[in-house]
């Protein structure tokens, strides 16, 4: 099981490395007011952008890891040796130091989703934890390196590399290579670290803004709001506010999203600094702020396409009048050409991934990825056509002040009352330029849907920028406009509104949920452990995709994703979804057919496809699976017994011919 003291290791490396790196390179470009609490950011996204690259070309292994970081840490030296030109350093408050502890443990918070519960009873999960799956991809880069092979599915003819928007996952075995811990733990580690970096720009941004220290702690408390559900859930009797609203569907605030999609999270703090240092680049041009420009946009993409991809896309066809006003005639051809240069650079270094996503969208042949529609927010409650009609209004009228109490009417308030109330200046662009993102990112989760998935994740993920715009305007707005007391009203209420369902979520992440297979989860590492003896690094292995599926909310075979290290030849629907560049009848088709064949009503031919279609060179067997009783595998030319062990678990290799 994952160790919190590796997963602390882990998040206090990654605090300390790219917090000083980014220090000293975001002193150069941007306020001192702003720098410190953007450094975890600008950090984390100059380092990884930059290493994957040259990690792909060099080689993935703990000493070339090494050697990037102590490389990174001599230019860093070299730049806090040098004079930076802030010149309004002496003017502008910064983030008090006692802020920084706040942060910290509200950071907690989504990690400790992650971290498993155990207890007499066994092994318990928090839900969140389904989307952390992904941690096969992180033990893959540090068991097989670079490009990173797709450990979901392996068939024979279909092109091993995975089609994914990886940045932070590569991130995570970066720190996993050298620091010797396991992809689960790497993931906790980076998880805190993504909150706590997310919350540091926040908070830098909010002060240097209202140029009030304050405004640091009320970033972290307005983060810490979540939905009216839970309050309201005492009225309507349920969370899900049936049949008035439709089912929840993971739209929500920065808490929630911070513990499910710390990939999407970190992608928004990208694309907010990524919006702060246009701002300055346009302002003061230098090959610096360019290049740090250039490689906070491309982690911004690289991490997450929805966001750093769609949203800041949109984001920057709405600030570009806005940039442009700001700057004088004379200089406007100059500027455009230096964004065009930024864009253009930024596309090449991104290449691979839009590649590979062109590709997998090719493979999958289920049509356009991205469509028009706009979002379901009402239940059955209302005649679908007039649902249809109702939601478009109800979006902005009912799900926003739903999911952001404390922020989204006080936000609102604080962006437009900041701006209008700012001199002439940087800081009033910033503000114009924040509305632009807020406007951007709440109109794609408004009116576009993505169609590859079970859920809308682009409409889910989009709004991330926003929702990280409106804490730092409403935090910002409450200390220094002077609708201050309407925005602190406004914002204290909903904050309160929605404690019930902040702390049910606190308290849920702490504890998890109780499960049947807790107790057999607790076994899981012994058994995946002895399959590593006879699986090498690079074989694939096959169990049944829904063991211990009532570990999780969705069916996912997270006992292989968290302690398998090793990839699978197809490791079920949910994971397919994502990452298998499969058209859906084939998926479904793939799916049912292990499915059948781990229930026990397989053929001898489901057995040799798995060998000479699927490639499985492992197959494992445990008591709870049907096929335990009946057998094929026993039979099988293809495979041969290497291990039983105790009525738990027998384990087949497949036979080389």
């Amino acid at each position: 099981m994952a160790s919190a003291v590796n997963a602390a290791l882990c998040a206090l490396v990654a605090t300390a490395f790219f917090t000083a790196f980014g220090f000293a390179v975001g002193r150069h470009i941007l306020p001192r007011a702003l720098a410190l609490g953007a450094a975890p950011v600008v950090g984390w996204a100059m380092f990884s952008a930059t290493t994957l690259p040259v990690l792909t070309l060099v080689g993935f292994s703990a000493p070339a890891v090494a050697a990037m970081a102590a490389l990174f840490l001599i230019v860093g030296g070299g730049a806090m040796l040098t004079p930076s030109a802030d010149h309004d350093a002496a003017q502008k408050p910064g983030i008090p130091l006692w802020a920084y502890p706040a942060a910290a443990v509200l950071a907690l918070v989504p990690a400790s989703a992650m971290v498993p519960k155990i207890s007499p009873a066994g092994v318990h999960l928090a839900d969140p934890i389904f989307d952390h799956a992904k941690v096969a991809i992180i033990d893959a880069m540090t068991r097989q390196g670079l490009p990173p092979v797709d450990p979901v599915f392996g068939a024979i003819g279909t092109p091993a590399r995975l089609a994914y928007y990886y940045l932070w996952h590569f991130s995570a075995a970066e720190l996993a290579l050298p620091l010797h811990i396991s992809g689960w733990e790497a993931d906790i580690g980076l998880t805190w670290f993504t909150a706590f970096a997310s919350l540091t720009l926040m908070m830098a941004v909010a002060v240097w803004l209202s140029e009030r220290s304050g405004a640091a702690i009320l970033v972290v408390a307005l983060a810490a709001g979540a939905s009216l559900r839970t309050a309201l859930s005492f009225f309507f009797g349920s969370f899900s506010l049936e049949p008035f609203m439709a089912s929840p569907n993971g739209f929500a605030g920065w808490l929630f999203q911070s513990a499910w999609v710390p990939q999407h999270l970190m992608s928004a703090s990208c694309v907010v600094a990524a919006m702060v240092l246009i701002v300055h680049f346009v302002r003061r041009p230098s090959a610096a702020r360019f290049l740090t420009l250039v490689l906070v946009v491309v982690a911004g993409f690289e991490s997450s396409a929805f966001v750093g991809g769609v949203t800041f896309a949109a984001a920057a066809v709405l600030a570009a009048p806005i940039l442009f006003a700001a700057v004088q005639p004379v200089r406007r051809m100059t500027i455009a050409g230096g964004l065009g240069a930024a864009a253009v650079l930024a596309l090449l270094i991104a290449a691979p991934f839009l590649r590979d996503q062109f590709a997998t969208v090719a493979a999958r042949g289920d049509g356009a990825p991205i469509v028009i529609d706009h979002f379901a927010v009402l239940g059955d409650l209302f005649p679908y056509t007039l649902r249809r009609g109702l939601d478009l209004p109800a979006y902005w009228l009912v799900l926003l002040p739903l999911e952001f109490p404390a922020t989204y009417i006080a936000g609102l308030i604080a962006l437009v009352a900041t701006q209008r109330t700012l001199p002439l200046g940087l800081e009033k662009t910033v503000a114009a330029v924040f509305i632009a993102l807020a406007c951007a990112g709440l109109v794609v989760s408004w009116l576009l849907v993505s169609t590859v998935g079970d859920n809308n994740d682009l409409s889910l993920r989009a709004v991330l920028p926003a929702a990280m715009v409106l804490i730092i305007g409403a935090a910002a707005g409450m200390m220094r406009t002077s609708r201050r007391t309407l925005i602190a009203a406004a914002a204290l209420a909903g904050l309160a509104l929605s404690l019930p369902d902040t702390v049910a979520m606190v308290r849920y992440n702490l504890i998890g949920s109780p499960a049947a297979d807790a107790q057999t989860f607790a076994q899981a590492p012994e058994l995946w452990a002895a399959v590593r003896r006879y699986a090498l690094p690079t074989a694939r292995v096959a169990n049944n995709p829904l063991y211990l599926q009532d570990l999780t909310p969705w069916p996912a075979n997270m006992s292989w994703a968290l302690l398998a290290n090793r990839s699978s030849c197809f490791a079920g629907r949910e994971m397919a979804l994502a990452f298998a560049p499969l058209p859906p009848d084939r998926r479904e088709a793939i799916s049912a057919q292990f499915i059948r064949i781990f229930a026990g009503q397989g053929s001898a031919d489901d057995v040799d496809a798995m060998a000479t279609k699927y490639a499985c060179d492992v197959v494992v067997v445990v008591p709870q699976d049907g096929v335990w009783t009946k057998d094929p595998f026993a039979s099988s030319p293809d495979y041969r017994l290497a291990e039983t062990h105790a009525g738990r678990w027998r384990i087949y290799t497949r036979v080389t011919r």
